[in-house]
């Protein structure tokens, strides 16, 4: 089965559906590490990537954002220049009732409505105005490290914004 498009899990419609110790079967979330690049050091500049409207983002929207900026990081920057987190965790699983494709599936797959559906996959539930990832980076590197946002922001189903600021930005 193919993977239905992210436009369908976007919007939030219902109650968070969250303990996993209830489910059977739920697939672990892509994304391989929140904190990348030079983890020891201190850095003089913060950037931030806010989501403009509260939506939901799936694990692999967020891994391949998570990808993005850190490759265009590392080139640019250098490796010990910057450090990239990923502030938002996908909690929220998502299911979704599978529909038999082919000759004959529409008298076969002609079910209920609004079925409860298996789990196949996770997102992170975001409010307006959240962040969801930090640049830390110095002085010299801030032009890249605000392109190298707008590029992860692309991947994301939601318009986001780049901010500068100091430590105490994201502090709300």
């Amino acid at each position: 089965m193919t993977r239905k498009p992210g436009s369908m899990y976007r919007r939030i419609t219902q109650q968070a559906y969250t303990r996993r110790k209830y489910m059977g079967g739920v697939p672990p979330s892509r994304i391989t590490q929140f904190v990348v690049g030079n983890k020891a050091e201190k850095f003089p500049i913060q950037l931030f990537l806010t989501a403009n409207e509260r939506c939901q983002i799936r694990h692999n929207a967020l891994e391949a954002a998570r990808i993005t900026a850190n490759r265009f990081l590392e080139k640019k920057a250098g490796v010990n220049d910057y450090r990239l987190t990923v502030r938002v965790y996908p909690h929220h699983v998502i299911r979704e009732n599978k529909q038999a494709t082919g000759a004959g599936a529409d008298r076969v797959s002609m079910g209920m409505r609004k079925a409860f559906g298996k789990a196949v996959g996770t997102a992170a539930r975001v409010e307006q105005d959240q962040i969801l990832m930090t640049v830390e980076t110095l002085e010299k590197n801030i032009d890249i490290a605000k392109d190298a946002l707008h590029k992860a922001a692309i991947k994301l189903p939601t318009p986001c914004n780049v901010h500068t600021g100091g430590a105490d930005f994201g502090k709300h």
